[in-house]
């Protein structure tokens, strides 16, 4: 194992996610704000990671599988303590709240021990929203395209042991040209976000900030009640309409601006539209005829689309408290929670490619167990999937099921409420921010222990690197055999 190529690593991307950090003191300065312990802070911040790069600028790097999952692992630990620090500062936050808001920022999360964000300075409201767009797209995604000025043959194993859902396929025949072009895709994303949002009323600054929550789908927002402080239509229907398309693979963005107009025409994109129209409709439907005299059909039918775009693309936006809808739309709710969104899209969650080949493949089992001498395999959008490609999802499942039982116990163990402690779990490991019970669209986290805190931290983190990046390094094979 290469320690200095970690090191090396890890500083790089250090010096690019604190340059970054050094926009929200601007902000600040900008609107009168004393920001000057906040500027020395990420200042200090960068030039450490700095004078480490410097250090070993010329030690080769090379990172195997052991050193990109080690490099991942430990990028997320630092930020999540890198982005603490100025809440600890101005926000008088405990250092495991604002390790727990810092890295539900950078997973895109987007739950917040926060009870009055309105109340934060401007710097700070826009700190958390940085946090989300830059982890939106995956920080590793970002040092992917600073890895090949430092080591071209390292980009591979280190966008795999980052990237989400079953594979991530090259749309360039260079890893680096890959990223830059989804970091543009993101970029016009966030653009056209933000000039909508301001074109139909939301401040510049709250504009901004929106929409790099969106985009990331991450869901801070500098409004206690969110989406819904706005009141109104055009924001609501512009915002679920840019959750909506960062919850579809990237990369099909990517061929649709290159010109190809199948790109959206795959099983995946087509299961995930189809369900969240469902799911919204039904949801919509059941509310406006068992509340005909209180809520327009148009009303019921846009917070419907809003808030199931928000749980399903785990960017945890609210309208409306949902839970008052009755418990019909509550089991939509969680429905809408754990159908998650498109491999290689900035969302959480299992990823609906998953779900896709999991139940085809139980179909095949059920064939083959009344014919069974038949010859057939798993096939998405008419591509043939290997065996070992299944039996990675069948594990994977077996890991998140497994990670949301141990966290489901501790925290009813520790004497919250089922569905408090249910729909936290799944929160935490899905990356979707708000659940139901006490941590529902209109409560926090704050009132959970420090050390509650640190395990959902944790979990954030497990969840957001998918299992089996993080249980890898548990393995005595992976310390002996790499």
């Amino acid at each position: 194992m290469s320690i200095t190529s970690i090191l090396k690593f890890v500083s790089s991307v250090g010096l690019v996610v604190f340059f970054l950090f050094l926009v929200p003191p601007i902000i600040g300065f900008f609107y009168n704000e004393d920001v000057f312990v906040y500027l020395l802070s990420m200042s200090s911040l960068f030039i450490i990671n700095l004078s480490l790069f410097l250090i070993l600028k010329d030690s080769p790097m090379t990172l195997g599988i052991k050193e990109s999952i080690i490099s991942v692992n430990f990028i997320w630990i630092l930020l999540g303590i890198g982005g603490a620090i100025p809440m600890i500062l101005y926000t008088h936050l405990d250092p495991a709240s604002a390790f727990f808001e810092a890295v539900s920022g950078f997973t895109t999360t987007g739950a917040s021990v926060y009870s009055d964000v309105e109340s934060l300075p401007k710097s700070i409201l826009f700190h958390r929203s940085l946090m989300h767009w830059i982890g939106g797209i995956g920080i590793i995604v970002l040092g992917v395209g600073l890895l090949p000025l430092l080591n071209p043959s390292g980009s591979m194993s280190l966008f795999k042991a980052e990237s989400t859902g079953i594979s991530m396929d090259k749309i360039t025949p260079k890893i680096k040209d890959t990223a830059n072009r989804i970091w543009a895709v993101y970029i016009i994303f966030t653009l056209l976000n933000f000039s909508l949002l301001w074109f139909f009323g939301m401040d510049g600054f709250d504009a901004i900030n929106h929409a790099m929550s969106t985009i990331s789908t991450g869901g801070f927002s500098t409004k206690n009640s969110s989406i819904g402080y706005f009141n109104s239509e055009a924001i609501i229907w512009v915002t679920t309409f840019f959750m909506i398309i960062s919850g579809i693979n990237f990369l099909s963005h990517i061929r649709f601006f290159k010109g190809d107009k199948m790109s959206y025409n795959t099983e995946e994109v087509k299961w995930y539209l189809f369900l969240i129209t469902f799911l919204s409709l039904s949801m919509g439907l059941i509310h406006y005829f068992d509340t005909p005299e209180i809520i327009t059909f148009h009303d019921s039918m846009m917070h419907a689309f809003f808030n199931i775009s928000a749980l399903a693309t785990t960017t945890g936006f609210a309208s409306t408290d949902y839970e008052t809808w009755g418990q019909f739309a509550l089991m939509i709710s969680i429905l809408a929670m754990i159908m998650s969104a498109n491999s290689g899209s900035t969302a959480g969650g299992v990823k609906m490619i998953r779900y896709i080949l999991f139940f085809k493949n139980i179909g095949l089992e059920m064939k083959r167990s009344l014919q069974p001498d038949v010859i057939t395999s798993v096939f998405i959008d008419d591509r043939q999937i290997r065996p070992s490609i299944i039996n990675a999802i069948f594990g994977f499942f077996a890991l998140y099921i497994l990670t949301l039982f141990i966290l489901f116990m501790y925290l009813y163990a520790r004497g919250y409420d089922f569905i408090t402690a249910f729909s936290a779990s799944v929160s935490m490991v899905g990356n979707i921010g708000p659940g139901l019970g006490e941590v529902g669209p209109t409560d926090n986290y704050g009132f959970f222990t420090w050390y509650d805190k640190i395990i959902l931290s944790m979990a954030m983190i497990i969840g957001r690197l998918e299992c089996y990046t993080v249980f890898m390094m548990l393995s005595r094979t992976f310390w002996k055999r790499f």
